[in-house]
């Protein structure tokens, strides 16, 4: 199954290396990402994919939540299916 994984907040060190360390911990792949720094605000898109048998969604989403409240940026996981939904025009 494919997620979509969004972070946003202040610029600062180790936002990538925490999410991805996060990520690697729980056997999640990253299959694309995309970061930018916008006047000191940093945006990052991953789209990942959760293995059968992976910590349930609603899990991995409130730990995202708490790993984004610690880091003080806004990290938000939904399914690759209500993303593109959301997103069609």
């Amino acid at each position: 199954m494919n997620a979509i994984i969004t972070v946003v907040g202040s610029d600062k060190v180790g936002i990538i290396a925490k999410v991805s360390a996060f990520l690697a911990e729980r056997g999640i792949n990253i299959e694309d990402i995309s970061q930018t720094v916008l006047s000191g605000n940093f945006v990052m898109m991953m789209m990942v994919s959760l293995k059968e048998g992976s910590s349930a969604l609603e899990d991995i989403k409130k730990e995202l939540t708490s790993l984004g409240d610690k880091l003080n940026v806004s990290i938000s996981l939904m399914h690759e299916k209500v993303f593109s939904a959301m997103h069609r025009i």
